[in-house]
């Protein structure tokens, strides 16, 4: 066994490699780049190593200095995680050709893998089932209408090399197919240097599901169940469960069989992921293979009490595998979802900066540790007072619970969800909350275009149906009480003039362009010592108990009604410092708590419009300026390219809103810019 170990990546699953080589009594190595040197996984690390500058193509992805890393610090073995250079085949040979261990599969393992055209000759060899098409580079547009009709429509032009949803399109018909092959080849050759381009059959209805494998030196292969990744916006995946909840168990024996049958045809050593499509009828299909730990791992970890890890950095110490097909288990439900820095109700823009507060729900299972399970579970790569670098992908933590049933997962999940506290940088979770509650989802009846049907014009507050608007009211006005008591307390009041808290109050709700909703709500049972109290409210009553929370705690946990609830609650809103907010369910609600006096009083109030700012080219999300496209003077058309923002290897292209001319150019090329910062003014 190797007695140290360098891992060639960086943030969650970096931490998330340390903490099982930490287990198994192994050191580690971490490199970071410039914009890491405070980062979590150094920290967690017995030694760090800086390998270069921010832009992960001048350190992350610059193999000899990963390997001259390892020589000078004696680390025996390499970790690549996911991303970066984990699938790079010549990485993997070089490590080899170094006296190094790849932990991961053999180089040519990932060579036969990593090419799609090549990989489905490879897996028709294997006998597993793979999508009618025609696997050859096809020369030219014409070409590709000819074999689109030949297979049939739907069709889907993909690039071989093609990944994250570029050079890919699906094609109805002739005028599509000729269209999507120029667009596919332009992207591919841009993206990847390589615009060779197939065709295949596209299945209708599909869910993506995937096939755990992993095998050993000795050529023991093993399947360990199903991930279902179908929940997906843009090719990229946002939930993950297993075990699915389609399948059957004889589609799941027959895919499981199938993926171990090519992993054994490639020689594959060490834990491998094959995807599949499957059709609405079950009938399935091979996609890819990737050859490495996959991001969602931490659900089949769940489900069988594994640690991927462990038997990864085992078997690439030579060790075979231990236990057999027999022994593996299915246990429980699984749920992971992906919480990203980016802003749901602005298109998903990435979002950079400094996490102000980062408090993940209480863990109660551990990455590495298979014994406690049934629970919930973090992996990360960041903590409070960190940051949100713009150079690398937007993954700020996973979220992953284990439930007894499928139904247990999403409670649990929805729960942890609603105690997840971050600050500083947009999430995601309002997303995930609303996705939880869909009952689509809930049902298990959803496939890989359930993100695109349901939220075709974007992801919107009120896509969040909260289940109990009025839950929300009564928090409000139960957490202003609990300030007015502090109130109450201060001592050296004038006698008979001392501070008294009311029972009636008005909720006003504070919506966009000043709108206002008035409800009223009383809180009476008021208990100092318990934190307890009676709302009532639109002719409901919530007996609301919290004494553990505290005025400047962002998490309230307690009960309502005898049922347990977690919320996040703040006192002073970006737009109000009067108000309160409530978060509950992926639910805000921003409102003031008055008293009946107050609030006649504030209705009489004019409301002030915000400045107009339509004259302006506003930076939609933090990130880089890399393109000024316009100069002062100069007369530009609505459509026409302005400027191009760069963030966590997206790039955003803003476009003039209407005819113009411009009169200044406000942020310079190289600039880094903040949310509706403005580039260009027009005159």
């Amino acid at each position: 066994m190797f007695t140290k170990i360098l891992i060639a990546n960086r943030g969650e699953i970096a931490c998330r490699v340390i903490l099982t080589a930490r287990k198994m009594g192994i050191q580690t190595v971490a490199v970071y780049s410039d914009v890491d040197r405070d980062a979590r996984h150094v920290a967690l690390a017995d030694e760090a190593v800086h390998i270069g500058a921010a832009p992960s193509r001048e350190s992350y992805l610059q193999a000899d200095r990963i390997i001259a890393a390892c020589k000078q610090t004696g680390a025996q073995a390499v970790h690549p995680g996911y991303g970066f250079l984990s699938e790079n085949e010549a990485f993997a040979r070089k490590v080899e050709e170094e006296g190094i261990t790849f932990i991961g599969p053999k180089h040519y393992s990932i060579a036969a893998m990593g090419d799609k055209i090549a990989s489905k000759k490879l897996a028709n060899e294997a006998k597993v089932n793979t999508i009618p098409g025609w696997n050859d580079a096809i020369e030219n547009a014409e070409r590709a209408v000819q074999i689109a009709r030949d297979i049939g429509y739907p069709v889907m032009i993909k690039a071989s090399a093609g990944g994250g949803g570029k050079g890919l399109r699906v094609a109805f018909n002739d005028k599509e197919a000729l269209e999507g092959f120029t667009a596919c080849q332009n992207e591919a050759r841009n993206s990847f240097g390589d615009d060779r381009i197939f065709i295949e059959k596209f299945v209708q209805e599909p869910r993506h599901i995937e096939i755990q494998v992993l095998g050993d030196s000795q050529g023991n292969v093993i399947y360990l169940n199903e991930r279902e990744c179908s929940i997906q916006r843009r090719h990229q995946k946002v939930i993950e469960e297993a075990p699915s909840p389609f399948i059957s168990d004889a589609t799941r024996r027959a895919m499981g069989e199938q993926a171990v049958a090519l992993a054994k045809a490639v020689k594959y050593q060490s834990a491998g992921t094959v995807e599949f499509v499957v059709g609405k009828d079950q009938d399935f299909y091979f996609l890819e293979m990737n050859t490495r730990l996959q991001v969602e791992h931490p659900v089949t970890e769940c489900i069988t009490g594994l640690d991927l890890v462990e038997l990864m950095i085992r078997v690439a110490a030579g060790e075979p595998l231990p236990l057999a097909q027999k022994d593996v288990q299915r246990n429980g439900w699984a749920i992971e979802c992906r919480i990203n820095a980016e802003d749901p109700f602005r298109n998903f823009l990435p979002s950079t900066g400094r996490l102000v507060r980062f408090q993940p729900p209480k863990a109660s299972m551990w990455a590495s540790d298979t014994q406690h399970l049934h629970g919930v579970r973090v992996d990360t790569g960041v903590q409070d007072g960190g940051e949100i670098p713009m150079y690398y992908d937007s993954m700020i933590a996973k979220l992953i619970v284990h439930g007894t049933d499928r139904n247990d997962a999403i409670a649990k999940m929805r729960e942890a969800l609603n105690g997840f506290v971050i600050r500083g940088v947009s999430s995601n979770i309002p997303f995930q909350a609303a996705l939880l509650a869909h009952p689509k989802f809930v049902s298990g009846d959803f496939n890989t275009g359930f993100i695109a049907e349901h939220y075709a014009s974007g992801f919107r507050a009120e896509d969040v149906a909260h289940d109990d608007p009025d839950f929300l009211v009564a928090l409000a006005a139960y957490v202003n009480r609990r300030a007015l008591q502090r109130s109450a307390g201060i001592s050296g009041q004038l006698r008979g003039h001392e501070f008294k808290v009311g029972e009636q109050f008005v909720v006003v709700r504070l919506g966009a362009a000043g709108a206002q909703v008035r409800q009223a709500a009383s809180v009476t049972d008021f208990q100092a010592q318990s934190g307890s109290s009676a709302v009532e409210t639109n002719g409901k009553r919530y007996e609301i108990c919290s004494g553990n929370w505290h005025l400047g705690g962002s998490r309230i946990r307690g009960t309502v009604n005898g049922q347990a609830f977690t919320a996040q609650v703040e006192r002073g809103t970006p737009r109000n410092k009067l108000a309160v907010r409530v978060i509950h369910n992926g639910t805000q609600l921003d409102a003031l708590v008055l008293s009946p006096r107050t609030a006649e009083l504030h209705a009489l109030m004019p409301y002030k419009a915000p400045p107009d700012m339509s004259r302006y080219v506003l930076s939609p999300m933090p990130g880089l300026l890399v393109e000024v496209a316009v100069q002062p003077g100069q007369k530009v058309q609505a459509g026409e390219r302005v400027a191009v923002i760069e963030a966590m290897k997206m790039e955003n292209v803003l476009f003039a809103a209407a005819d113009g001319v411009v009169g200044k150019v406000l942020a310079a090329k190289g600039e880094s810019l903040t949310v509706d910062q403005p580039i260009v003014e027009f005159a």
